[in-house]
């Protein structure tokens, strides 16, 4: 798990991390980002799960917006 300090919190945290089975046995692999206002990145108050076929794309995407 890599863990980022949330910008404009005094505690908050970004986790980026790789689940292999998020659904169960059959699952496909997820990249899941956490966001964590009191700074638990075990257990992230928002998070959201991206299809690791879909992470290129997301990423372009983020680097556009930038």
């Amino acid at each position: 798990m890599t863990t980022i300090p949330l910008s404009s919190t005094k505690k908050g945290v970004i986790s980026v991390t790789k689940v292999e089975r998020p659904y169960g046995e059959n699952s496909a692999p997820v990249a899941s980002i956490g966001i964590s206002l009191s700074g638990n990145a075990e257990s992230p108050e928002w998070k959201v799960h991206i299809p690791m076929d879909n992470l290129d794309e997301v990423i372009k995407a983020l680097s556009a917006l930038k």
